[in-house]
This record gives structure tokens, C-alpha cells and sequence, in this order.
């Protein structure tokens, strides 16, 4: 709940004259008293109900009063939002357009709780505070490290996976919660390379599979590099995807290897992104905050239009629908290879691809944002497509305490619905 305080104290008022003497002030009481008495004499058996009238009308100004003194509290820029779209807060506003849930086959959820990740977010905050990449524009910002920092922190994998290196700031992530595992990199451009124009992190205990020696997630030998690392429990490894590649053909190739423990970047909504994601697949009508109209004069595209003048990353019925309706993944079309191929899908192809993902889904979580906009100054992506963070608007004081203030409000900006997936063959 929000920690609101509203003050009825007030400075006592003098006259600039100074105070009158006794008598004038017994003269001024007695006359108003007399006023008043001939007033009532007057309005005769009404005024009971002119009372009750009054009252109610001082309770309705003390209450609207307080209304605004809370709202205010977050800020002009959140007031006119929420007074825009006629929100009573911003934690309301969380979800409000729907959040899509891939559905597990068997109903399991993680294992960890909202005091679990509370607690890792207090222990990361200093961790985060030491990377190398300092301004890592275009790559993971603070909730997506802290949500894999955490997940590899709490599985504790023998060895770790990542699709897509970048300047290395994952990599050094994935160290910081597991400084013993091994870790596997496959990335097309060595992130030694980035040594040359700025900050970058090579670690000397991973193994590279980069530059000349690239090879793509989907064409390596798995089964003979697992044999090399001596892993025999596929259990025991984590497979992180940041590599903007579609997603189902990610979780196909994972499947087959037979890994079962799998993050997701960039989940990115429907309308966004360069690539198919999960998010996309699993927003359908029959899922509960799933589906979309393409109507020009429907509810959700007042909103949405309303939404894009506060949220960069908001997108409105234009954007989001194609040819015939089409609103799955980015207008209609399976994006991927960092939105290099955009092929056409017909919805009946889209629904049978959601069918599949739950065919084979144990888990899925997606990581809520670290805090509310208010606190965060976030401005890009849009919380009425998000579920509640763990650090809600309001709470300043606790996001204080976790060290949050002392971050740039940049890192931020590059929440993208990050999710964790336990998978397992059709039928297990």
C-alpha cells in the first residue's frame, strides 16, 4: 500500500493590525450568535436536514482534498496520466490492457517467492554497482541482470549457456552469481573486439565460441560438447537467449538438445520487437489477458493512441494490426534473425503455435519489473501491458533503502517481460 500522510495542521493566522481589544471581539461573538439564532428561528423544522447537507458536503471536500495530495505525490507528469486515462494510482494501472501468460501443461509455477526476489535485489544492487560496462546502450540494462542473476543464482547450474554475448556484460552477470560453473559463449563477434572502442568484459574461464569460431545455437553438436564439459544431468544446465532469433525456433532446438531450463531476453509484447517471441505466441483470445481488436473505434484503440503519449514503446491499433485484422506477433508476421525475415502468418498457424509451446512447457515466469515508473523514471515501456513490480509506486523510502536511488534512471529503460522457461517433451 502507499505510505500517505496527510498533514491538517495549519500555521496560526494573525492579522497584520495586531488583535482587537476584549469587547469588540465579545461585541463581534454576541452579534453573530444573535445572527444566527434569528437565522434558525426562521428556517424552523429544515434546518436538521440543511446540517446533514452541509456535513456531507465538508466530507466530500476533505475527501476529494486528499485525493489530490496523494496523487500528487507522484509527480506532475504521473498525475496528468492517471487523471487522463481516469486511474486512481499507477499501481491500477499495471495490466490494465492485459498480460498474456503462457499456460503450463501441468499448472507448476517457480519456486521462489516475491520475498526471494526482494531479498537477491538487495544483495544485487552493490554487485550491479561494480560492472565494467558502465553504459551498456543496446544491451541488457538493471532488471534484466538482476533476473538472471538471480535465476542462475538460484539453480545453480554446472554449466551456462549464452546465445548472443554482445560486450560481454551477461557473461560477466552470469559470473557474479556462479563464479565456479563453467560457461559456454556463442556470440558471432568476440566481445575482445569491443576492447578497442570502449568497456567490455572477456572472461578468461568461459569458452568462446565467437568470430571465426562461431557456430549458430542450432548447429552444434551438443550431445559431443556435453561429453567434453562432463556434464550427464541436462537438468544441471542453463541455457540463456539473447541473440534476437525467433523464439519458438529457439525453444525447438533447445528441446531437441534436451535442455529444460531456458531465459528469454527479449520477450518482446505483440506489436514490438525484431523477432517471434513468446509473448507474441502465447497472446491469444482463449488465455486470460490475451487477444486484441483492430476495431479504429474500439476501447482498446482510444487507449492505446492515448497511452503512445506517455510510453515509447506503446504502440497503437496501426501499429499493431496488419492486413485482414492481424495483430499476432508484429502485424501478422513471424519476425526473425534481428527482424531480417518477416514472414506472413495466418492466425490458424499462430493459435497451432501456442498449442505446441504449451505442449511442452513446465514453467513459465516472467520477471516483473524491478520498480514502478514514478520511482524508476522509466518512460519506455508501457505497464498497462506488465504485471506489478516488486518495488511499487509510492514506496520510496524502501526503494531508497535497496540502494536504487544511487543508479542512473537510464538502466531502467530496457525492461522487456524477460522469462524463464522449464520444458520437457510432449506427453512427460
Amino acid at each position: 500500500m502507499l505510505e500517505r500522510v496527510l498533514s491538517t495542521r495549519r500555521p496560526t493566522q494573525f492579522s497584520e493590525e495586531g488583535d482587537e481589544d476584549d469587547e469588540s471581539k465579545t461585541r463581534k461573538n454576541v452579534t453573530f450568535a444573535m445572527r444566527a439564532t434569528k437565522q434558525m428561528s426562521k428556517i424552523g423544522f429544515l434546518w436538521p436536514f440543511l446540517l446533514l447537507f452541509l456535513l456531507l458536503l465538508v466530507i466530500s471536500v476533505v475527501s476529494h482534498s486528499r485525493n489530490i495530495v496523494c496523487v500528487s505525490s507522484y509527480g506532475t507528469e504521473s498525475y496528468s496520466r492517471m487523471s487522463f486515462f481516469g486511474i486512481d494510482g499507477l499501481d491500477s494501472d499495471f495490466g490494465s490492457l492485459g498480460v498474456p501468460w503462457c499456460r503450463s501443461k501441468h499448472g507448476r509455477t517457480v519456486e521462489w517467492t516475491s520475498k526471494d526476489l526482494l531479498q537477491g535485489l538487495e544483495e544485487f544492487v552493490p554487485i550491479y554497482e561494480t560492472r565494467p560496462i558502465k553504459n551498456n546502450m543496446y544491451g541488457m540494462g538493471f532488471d534484466h541482470s538482476f533476473g538472471l542473476w538471480f535465476i542462475a543464482r538460484w539453480l545453480k547450474p554446472d554449466l551456462m549457456i549464452e546465445s548472443g554475448a554482445f560486450k560481454g556484460h551477461s557473461t560477466w552477470v552470469l559470473r557474479q552469481a556462479m563464479p565456479d560453473a563453467q560457461i559456454l559463449s556463442l556470440t558471432p563477434r568476440h566481445p575482445e573486439k569491443y576492447l578497442k572502442k570502449g568497456p567490455a568484459y572477456v572472461d578468461p574461464n568461459c569458452t568462446y565460441f565467437a568470430g571465426k569460431d562461431f557456430i549458430d545455437f542450432g548447429s552444434v553438436d551438443w550431445e559431443s560438447v556435453m561429453k567434453k564439459y562432463g556434464i550427464t544431468d541436462l537438468n544441471r544446465v542453463l541455457v540463456f537467449f539473447d541473440d534476437h532469433q525467433n523464439e519458438l525456433k529457439r525453444l525447438k532446438q533447445a528441446l531437441k538438445a534436451g535442455f529444460r531450463h531456458l531465459v528469454f531476453e527479449d520477450n518482446y509484447d505483440t506489436g514490438t520487437g525484431d523477432h517471434y517471441s513468446l509473448r507474441q505466441i502465447c497472446d491469444q483470445f482463449y488465455i486470460r489477458g490475451g487477444g486484441h481488436s483492430c476495431f479504429a473505434d474500439s476501447d482498446e484503440a482510444r487507449i492505446r493512441t492515448k497511452r503512445k503519449k506517455f510510453w515509447e514503446k506503446a504502440v497503437d491499433i496501426e501499429e499493431l494490426c496488419g492486413p485482414g485484422e492481424a495483430w499476432w506477433g508484429v502485424r501478422g508476421q513471424m519476425r526473425d534473425d534481428f527482424n531480417h525475415s518477416n514472414k506472413a502468418i495466418s492466425y490458424a498457424e499462430h493459435f497451432q503455435n501456442s498449442r505446441f509451446v504449451e505442449s511442452v512447457l513446465d514453467v513459465y515466469w516472467e520477471l516483473p519489473p524491478v520498480a514502478g515508473p514514478s520511482l524508476t523514471h522509466q518512460t519506455r515501456y508501457d505497464p498497462a501491458r506488465v504485471q506489478t513490480p516488486l518495488v511499487e509506486d509510492g514506496r520510496f523510502g524502501f526503494f531508497q533503502r535497496l540502494g536504487l536511488t544511487r543508479l542512473e534512471t537510464s538502466v531502467f529503460n530496457g525492461y522487456t517481460q524477460m522469462v524463464y522457461l522449464e520444458i520437457s517433451q510432449p506427453g512427460s
